[in-house]
């Protein structure tokens, strides 16, 4: 069964009582992951419905107005992956003031009883919940012995674990550390886009680049450099290297841009929607003398890519 998503808790009609787990879950990294496997065995040994409660904007982007935190999936691409974890519902809730000053018995009862119909919730065992996070897990299994539904509390050694995980992604892609980061993912790093319109000047030098437009703001963005990269077109596998920078050789702006030379690969992309996954790093970005230093760069690049590639077949 596919996963239903839901943009609001109010659009959410449970057909059946639910098993739920409550958490921002960016990343979906394997410690996300093993949390959700439980909640999705649960599910099934208790006949509930697997549901996730995650939140939109991140609340740290409402509460503490933290304009500048950036995240490693954006909502689309945490749907798909919560989705191949075989959860049945993904309930997104809008974060907003409002919401974080609901009362910790309006939040049990008018939100998880009355709307999302638990019977069973997965929570860590620092949960705080309610107006200003006065309430905590003793309270969540009180109002659970009075409302008739089971607590299953995350250990502090797990809880760690999430939180430790998230951290290390979030720096590893700012220090540009792929393998690492892709290590605690449980799956590769992605960057999703738009191909648009560029400067056309790979064409001058024989590598012709699909310029990514990536329309979430708040999407972390790696480390400028050269990384090997791997796409499915058309259903085939691609691989290919992208280019994260300012493009100092030709250009003084300071706007980054995203662009990618696929491999062996000739069709026009224009408008296409890509998935761009990054399997390792190459180099920095450099500034060289002019085109034709750039063009031999570019050459040993693609050996280099080309060495890995190998690397990852053997393996």
């Amino acid at each position: 069964m596919s996963l239903k998503i839901f943009n609001s808790i109010k659009s959410f009609n449970a057909t059946k009582p639910t098993v739920v787990t409550i958490g921002t879950f960016d990343g979906v990294h394997l410690g996300h992951q093993k949390i959700i496997k439980r909640l999705v065995a649960i599910a099934h040994a208790e006949q509930l419905q697997a549901l996730v409660l995650t939140f939109f904007p991140h609340p740290r982007m409402v509460v503490q107005k933290d304009t500048s935190i950036k995240l490693i999936n954006t909502i689309d691409e945490k749907a798909d992956l919560i989705q191949d974890l075989g959860v049945d519902h993904l309930v997104i809730k809008a974060f907003t003031k409002d919401f974080s000053r609901l009362t910790s018995l309006e939040y049990v009862r008018d939100v998880l009883v009355n709307k999302l119909h638990i019977k069973h919730i997965i929570v860590g065992y620092d949960h705080h919940f309610g107006r200003n996070r006065t309430a905590n897990i003793k309270d969540l299994k009180e109002f659970g012995a009075f409302y008739g539904f089971k607590v299953t509390e995350i250990t502090a050694q797990e809880v760690g674990d999430v939180a430790v995980s998230s951290t290390k992604i979030r720096s590893a892609l700012a220090e540009g550390s792929i393998k690492v980061a892709n290590q605690f993912l449980g799956y590769n790093f992605m960057l999703n886009g738009t191909v648009v319109i560029g400067k056309g000047l790979g064409n001058t030098i024989q590598f012709p680049t699909a310029n990514l437009q990536i329309e979430e703001s708040y999407k972390l963005i790696p480390k400028k450099g050269v990384y090997l990269v791997q796409s499915i077109i058309d259903a085939q596998l691609v691989y290919g290297m992208l280019n994260i920078g300012t493009n100092p050789t030709v250009s003084d702006a300071n706007e980054i841009s995203v662009e990618v030379f696929f491999f062996d690969f000739n069709q026009t992309l224009y408008g296409t929607a890509l998935n761009i996954q990054f399997l390792d790093r190459i180099r920095d970005e450099i500034k060289f003398s002019g085109l034709l230093a750039l063009k031999v760069q570019l050459e040993q690049d693609q050996q280099a890519a080309f060495a890995k590639i190998a690397l990852l077949a053997k393996n």
